[in-house]
């Protein structure tokens, strides 16, 4: 009988950060990217975009493998979670909390050029990103402050690029808040029923039969959000044009996907606002660049 190999520790590491897949590294891009835009009128300084995306990439794999710590006593339990290598046991919890400091210090290297201003922001940024995977032990809606934590690049964005932080950049921080309770209430639809044994909390679970509701509400608010700064920052109609193109998406094939509280179904909507942030995105920088 022939033994199947063990995983190589970087290969262990890469599923641990997530790094296979990139879908929650892009919501997080998304929301930066806008802010980065917005804060530098079309034109931000192509080297604080690079520090950004780079250090967006680092803090979500330092963000998952802080996850798979704070729930590696639940993983086991939940069918989709089960094989992570945190809870399969082929990783241990002193090396995932290593490799979580070792990333959180090399972002926040990236952001050591910046002003000072900008290098404050990044404590609470960290905190933020490293306390949210404990709040589902006792916030009703955690996916709230998962919200807050994937769109603090909005803030910091501003900071790095004007040395402010206007009243604009929280309240797209708040539009991008909607945005993932509404996103993440449908991935955590997926594991409702392994969540309710377990005794965690999540949106899906508080929102209960208003679920899908609930999430198209948060769909309506965030894109309400979104036309707002547009129309404050003086975007025309082909930002106007995209923001049409994401709610075609929120209706046509995000609420179909859901409706029926399938499972699979579920993770597909999920998987599907990737789309939304980067049609945003592409309308954000072609009016920016097309009409000034």
């Amino acid at each position: 009988m022939t033994l199947a190999a063990k995983p190589s520790r970087l290969t262990l590491y890469l599923k641990l950060t997530r790094m296979d897949k990139p879908i929650g590294s892009l919501l997080l891009l998304w929301p930066t990217l806008w802010g980065l835009w917005f804060a530098g009128a079309g034109h931000p300084d192509w080297r604080v975009v690079a520090i950004f995306v780079l250090g967006t990439i680092l803090m979500r794999s330092a963000g998952c493998v802080i996850n798979d710590y704070a729930d590696r006593d639940f993983d086991g339990h939940v069918e989709r979670t089960q094989n992570r290598p945190m809870a399969a046991g082929l990783v241990s919890p002193k090396e995932a909390l290593w490799l979580a400091t070792i990333l959180a210090l090399l972002a926040f290297l990236l952001v050591l050029p910046l002003n000072p201003l900008t290098r404050w922001m990044s404590i609470p940024a960290v905190f933020v990103a490293a306390s949210y995977p404990f709040t589902k032990r006792f916030l009703a809606i955690p996916q709230a402050y998962l919200g807050i934590a994937f769109g603090f690049g909005i803030p910091m964005a501003y900071a790095a690029l004007t040395n402010t932080l206007p009243p604009i950049a929280w309240i797209l921080l708040i539009g991008n808040m909607f945005w993932s309770i509404a996103y993440d209430t449908a991935y955590a639809m997926t594991d409702r029923e392994d969540d309710l044994k377990i005794g965690i909390k999540t949106s899906a679970i508080t929102f209960g039969r208003f679920d899908v509701a609930a999430v198209m509400l948060c769909h309506f608010v965030f894109l309400a959000v979104m036309a707002w700064a547009g129309w404050t920052s003086g975007r025309g109609w082909i930002y106007a044009v995209a923001l049409l193109g994401a709610l075609a998406l929120m209706l046509f094939q995000q609420f179909p996907l859901i409706k029926d509280r399938n499972p699979q179904r579920c993770f597909k909507a999920f998987l599907t606002n990737n789309r939304i942030g980067g049609v945003i995105f592409v309308g954000l920088l072609l009016d920016f660049w097309l009409r000034g």
